[in-house]
């Protein structure tokens, strides 16, 4: 009995281990596409799986869409490192004719910013824009980005850390409605479901490739008491980078809390991976203060196809 794609693709990923990305192993799609339903292009090459793209795929309203899974900033592609260009050409080339022959009437993928190439998705029909996040290349001299980062505010932090102790043990049940209440006094709803934080954090975290920190205000009191949380930040990461996915800040949180917070989990993950992308920034907030860091602005192409006038609008503002 022939083996499916996604069980192929299993074992591509047990085989490859960290070569595949974070956002593209199996064990991520399965994890953030739990109810939902996902499958994965596969590129052979003399009986050899060189390249694949996995996606998640659904109806609504009697439309096939193909877009992102919530906390996943990106999917895309994935090509075998034994490719030359032609090679990588020819493979992309067979991805985005088998994504074409999908028939999504809404078809949108974000490529890692590794792959820099998407002139085969123009070939068949698809669209680009380019994004941007911001990066640390290198975590190998925490301290000596520190010293770089060219609008830290170096005079919070020593009133935050003699106000405030670095929590690394902070429990999923504290965080999530400490992270609901964040966005509330912002005045919006908090779109990544409960179910879906829980069942990540508790993934990545269970496979050693997830941390959740939180920064409390000292005092006698036990750890434990929601009110002296002040903010809180959740990673996930594999040998080749880590990504910022979900943070909150506590409304009395003194100055600079955020950013103490980041720097303390930052020089303990400079142990654990090479670099660290606080994905996303096209917000001017988020881009401002990710930039604060020192970080390097990276783009990264975000294809996308419509196979109906009004949505290819839509997809293009």
């Amino acid at each position: 009995m022939s083996l499916t794609n996604k069980e192929r693709y299993r074992q591509l990923c047990e085989t490859e281990g960290s070569r595949i990305p974070l956002f593209l192993q199996y064990w991520w799609m399965e994890t953030v596409c739990q109810g939902k339903q996902w499958d994965v292009l596969l590129c052979e090459h003399n009986g050899t799986i060189v390249g694949a793209l996995p996606y998640l795929y659904g109806k609504k309203l009697g439309m096939k869409y193909i877009l992102q899974p919530q906390l996943t900033p990106w999917n895309g592609p994935w090509l075998a490192h034994t490719l030359d260009f032609s090679g990588r050409q020819a493979t992309l080339s067979a991805l985005a004719a088998d994504l074409n022959d999908q028939k999504a009437l809404l078809c949108m993928q974000c490529f890692s910013p590794e792959i820099t190439d998407w002139q085969p998705f123009h070939w068949n029909g698809f669209r680009q824009t380019t994004r941007y996040t911001y990066r640390f290349p290198s975590l190998d001299n925490p301290d000596a980005l520190y010293s770089a980062a060219p609008r830290i505010r170096r005079r919070y932090d020593k009133g935050v850390e003699a106000e405030c102790v670095v929590d690394k043990q902070l429990t999923i049940d504290e965080f999530i409605p400490f992270h609901i209440d964040y966005y509330k006094r912002q005045g919006q709803r908090d779109l990544i479901p409960e179910e879906l934080m829980r069942r990540v954090i508790t993934t990545a975290c269970g496979r050693n490739q997830g941390l959740l920190w939180g920064l409390r205000r000292r005092s006698d009191k036990n750890l434990g008491d929601r009110n002296d949380l002040m903010a809180a930040w959740f990673v996930a990461f594999d040998d080749n980078c880590g990504w910022s996915l979900l943070l909150a800040i506590g409304k009395k949180a003194p100055k600079g809390s955020m950013s103490y917070l980041m720097w303390q989990m930052l020089r303990h993950l400079s142990t654990l991976t090479r670099s660290f992308d606080f994905e996303g920034g096209m917000d001017a907030n988020l881009a401002f203060f990710y930039s604060s860091f020192g970080t390097i602005q990276t783009p990264f192409h975000c294809v996308y196809q419509s196979r109906i006038p009004f949505l290819d609008r839509l997809l293009r503002l």
